[in-house]
């Protein structure tokens, strides 16, 4: 990596200022834990690119500004409170068209990764009268699950463990037990797969 920014002086000026200016400023406005991850372990870490690119949308623009940690200004995050996630995972916040809506909880397994455009919904309307909310219903997402494009997970839905969620798909349903390929509306198991312990015996 670092041979190809050798290659472009321009791009080591700009890693240095995100670097520089993401300790500074950075650290001033996002709460010590963000640090933490492993996107900030070293100067060209894309952390530190993050910080400085929503800065100013976040902090000055107001996009975003309730999220505690750098956060897209492409992406809607209602109630980040209720969100639970590892903060090595702070990539899943950093893309475009996603909707987090966490009036329920929303938890999200070390080490998943959310494509762009994934709706996880944990509130919907009433069958009966729109104009009423239906109750929120927690959301589990487990450990190195795969949600894949324009996929939306509606609430109530449990997810185990290794679930890849095809590109597309409406997860209407609990899929607890992990460890399969579920895709289509409403989402359906296509896949079981080996679990990890089994291929590495």
């Amino acid at each position: 990596m670092w041979r190809y920014y050798f290659r472009n002086p321009l791009r080591i000026c700009g890693l240095l200022f995100c670097y520089v200016f993401g300790s500074i400023m950075g650290r001033l406005v996002y709460p010590r834990y963000v640090f933490k991850s492993k996107h900030f372990r070293s100067p060209g870490g894309a952390g530190w690119r993050w910080v400085t690119k929503f800065f100013f949308t976040q902090k000055i623009l107001g996009f975003n500004r309730h999220v505690p940690w750098p956060c897209s200004p492409n992406i809607l995050v209602a109630y980040p409170e209720n969100i639970v996630f590892d903060i090595d995972d702070l990539n899943n916040f950093v893309t475009v068209g996603n909707y987090y809506q966490a009036m329920g909880k929303i938890v999200i397994g070390k080490g998943t990764y959310i494509a762009p455009n994934v709706g996880i919904i944990t509130e919907n309307h009433d069958l009966y009268d729109p104009d009423q909310r239906a109750g929120a219903r927690d959301i589990i997402i487990g450990k190195k699950c795969w949600i894949g494009m324009n996929t939306t997970v509606l609430p109530g839905v449990v997810l185990g463990d290794h679930t890849v969620v095809g590109a597309g798909s409406v997860v209407t349903k609990k899929f607890p037990d992990g460890f399969c390929v579920i895709a289509g509306n409403p989402a359906k198991v296509i896949k079981i797969l080996e679990s990890y312990e089994k291929i590495c015996g």
